[in-house]
């Protein structure tokens, strides 16, 4: 207590620190807060959401293996094709264009490997087909009409049936050649599409039915350079230069 003048002591109420006004609060700064952490979440979100859209759109194995087996119990070769095409599709083959030394006939590149001629091989092959045997036997006889690109001065049965030019050459010569047309009703499953790439060189691939969420657009099957087996609507993505059935109908 204080001592007053009178004599007598007061009381001291309050020994804290001096009272402050009380702040008003900052709500702008709190918003900022809020906007940069919104923006965030969209900034770093967005790509996940994106992709686990797209995820939803591919097809499912389910619809794979329901068109596969629809199409496996036709009596139509091309349907019987075009399974053994899907099938594939579904297979973990890594694309590589190497040379491999294999056996004559019935031979193959290693099981996880391949490139886009090989899906059209080993897709033929499944039905009994042997596309390395045929292309060599008509390139033994008649060389100089396949292409001259590889500056060979004979035939190669290692890798002869594996050149997309080949393929289409044998294909023209021994199936029935169609027309390259952007028409989806001309294409039927079990077709052979070879197509012109930006960078001049040709690819292959194998028509097949889209997942029923599509409709009734043909869809194929094929290997691109650097990425894996494909079952997409990509028919016309690329520039038609082959159409083929094989056997001819």
């Amino acid at each position: 207590m204080a001592r007053s003048r009178s004599g007598y002591y007061s009381a001291i109420e309050y020994i804290g620190p001096r009272p402050q006004k009380p702040k008003k609060p900052n709500l702008f700064g709190g918003w900022v807060i809020v906007a940069i952490a919104a923006g965030a979440c969209i900034f770093f979100g967005k790509p996940l959401v994106t992709k686990a859209l797209a995820s939803d759109d591919d097809p499912t194995k389910a619809e794979n293996q329901v068109i596969i087996q629809q199409l496996a119990s036709s009596q139509d070769f091309g349907s019987k094709l075009a399974a053994e095409a899907l099938r594939y599709s579904g297979s973990d083959i890594s694309y590589d264009p190497s040379y491999y030394k294999i056996t004559y006939p019935g031979g193959d590149v290693p099981a996880g490997k391949g490139v886009a001629a090989d899906l059209v091989v080993r897709s033929y092959r499944s039905l009994g087909i042997d596309l390395q045997e045929k292309v060599h036997e008509d390139m033994e006889a008649n060389f100089r009409v396949y292409p001259q690109l590889w500056a060979a001065t004979g035939t190669d049965e290692n890798i002869d049936h594996r050149r997309v030019p080949n393929l289409q050459r044998f294909f023209s010569r021994e199936g029935q050649e169609l027309s390259a047309s952007r028409h989806s009703e001309d294409y039927k499953v079990g077709d052979i599409v070879v197509w012109a790439l930006s960078n001049a060189e040709t690819h292959i691939g194998i028509v097949v039915p889209g997942p029923a969420s599509e409709g009734s657009a043909p869809w194929v099957a094929h290997h691109p350079a650097g990425g894996g087996v494909k079952w997409e609507n990509a028919l016309f993505s690329y520039q038609i230069v082959g159409h083929f059935r094989y056997p001819a109908e």
